[in-house]
């Protein structure tokens, strides 16, 4: 099901969207908006995710679990 609705947007990303159809990477303004929000949707979902397994293996990660994450994920 899909609802119209109407939004105001600053004019940068009202071109940014519209840069991206004449570009061909998304179908319409509204599917970049879609788009958009359900990456958004994504990654909060994700956030939450993380901070839940946190709290259920002992709390955030300290300043040496960063450090060796970032490495990690680095490649180094």
């Amino acid at each position: 099901m899909t609802i119209k609705i109407a939004v105001s947007l600053p004019d940068h990303l009202v071109t940014a969207a519209r840069r991206a159809v004449k570009h061909g990477h998304a179908a319409s303004v509204s599917a970049y908006v879609a788009e958009a929000m359900a990456a958004y949707q994504d990654e909060h979902r994700f956030d939450a995710m993380v901070d839940d397994i946190l709290q259920r293996t002992g709390g955030p990660m300290t300043d040496a679990e960063k450090a060796w994450a970032d490495d990690l994920l680095a490649g180094r």
